[in-house]
């Protein structure tokens, strides 16, 4: 799993802003990653910053003292649009599409940090190449794919119960109701892994529902009671059991102890929420993974899975040769 944290996409704008023109005098972000981007760069770059809706209507956002001679936008001639990341093109092709329509008096130059193979062409200037699976710091629990991730409860979608509400008892139950959630994400959850006990099935249900939490699936450890729990104390294998049975792309996990298991028994990538750090299979690991995931897909579709192996190999030499051109003709 391809990660950037917010510290990384700060380099990397710093990075991509060192590249770009010395005339570009305004940075227009695309909502709502894009702002994030876009606000970096103007940083490093040292320019106005406006969103698409005031680059179309003359708006310049408030940029206190620091342009205060420049409050208007015909003071402008060359506008980079950036978002954080191209994958599609979708988003920036809508954006270049409606700019077109409104006949703007700048030089209009289209940008992101971040593309997937196939991005470059939908931008003039981009960072870096990064390649699907991917996830980003700022939208990982809103991903669209979210549906593809194991997710835990307690530390991630709410806090832990403090050792006064951990009593197996009343306080327990009442934490399990009244807990405020941390976020709700908009995207449906696909496997909710807990390890709250199966008897406390019917409160974790309600409060998922009360609260507008939309999953597939909930799992939840089955042993009587926590004192049997604390002695087994089989967390991360529990885990790591359910996500091994899973098709999932990733798990959340906020125990960096337990994040560190999963990923070391299942050689799956496992994101650390306490600690905001995407721990990857190491390389062994992911050898050993993909010969076994390799030979599946070979006895599954023996035509189809040579094919799709030889076609994503000959796409990351494409864009080596296109990184190494694009190095030289700086």
């Amino acid at each position: 799993m391809n990660y950037k944290s917010v510290e990384d996409l700060n380099a990397d704008a710093r990075r991509l802003a060192a590249s770009l023109p010395r005339d570009i005098d305004l940075v227009a972000g695309i909502p709502r990653s894009g702002l994030l981007a876009a606000n970096l760069l103007c940083l490093h770059l040292d320019v106005p910053m406006v969103d698409i809706d005031g680059l179309c209507e003359g708006r310049l956002f408030d940029t206190g003292s620091r342009f205060d001679r420049r409050d208007s936008l015909d003071e402008f001639d060359s506008v980079l649009v950036v978002d954080d990341s191209v994958l599609t093109g979708g988003q920036m092709t809508e954006t270049r599409d409606r700019l077109a329509q409104r006949d703007l008096p700048f030089d209009i130059t289209y940008g992101a940090v971040y593309i997937s193979p196939e991005g470059h062409r939908h931008v003039d200037y981009w960072g870096e190449v990064v390649r699907t699976p991917r996830i980003f710091e700022w939208n990982i629990l809103h991903h669209t794919r979210l549906s593809d991730f194991c997710v835990d409860i307690d530390g991630v979608l709410c806090r832990d119960p403090t050792p006064a509400e951990n009593d197996d008892g009343d306080d327990y139950r009442e934490f399990l109701t009244t807990v405020e959630p941390n976020f709700v994400p908009k995207q449906r959850i696909g496997c909710l892994v807990t390890s709250r006990l199966e008897r406390y099935r019917p409160e974790t249900e309600r409060w998922l529902a009360e609260n507008g939490f939309r999953y597939d699936r909930l799992v939840m450890m089955d042993v009587p009671d926590m004192e049997t729990r604390r002695k087994l104390g089989n967390y991360g294998q529990y885990k790591a059991d359910v996500y091994e049975s899973t098709d999932a792309d990733l798990f959340i996990e906020s125990d960096p102890k337990q994040a560190a298991e999963i990923r070391r028994r299942t050689n799956r990538p496992v994101f650390c929420y306490e600690t905001n750090e995407m721990l990857n299979p190491g390389i062994v690991g992911r050898s050993q993974r993909r010969v076994t995931e390799g030979a599946s897909a070979i006895r599954a579709e023996p035509v189809m899975g040579p094919a799709r192996a030889a076609y994503q190999f000959s796409r990351r030499c494409y864009h080596r040769l296109l990184r190494s051109k694009r190095a030289r003709n700086r």
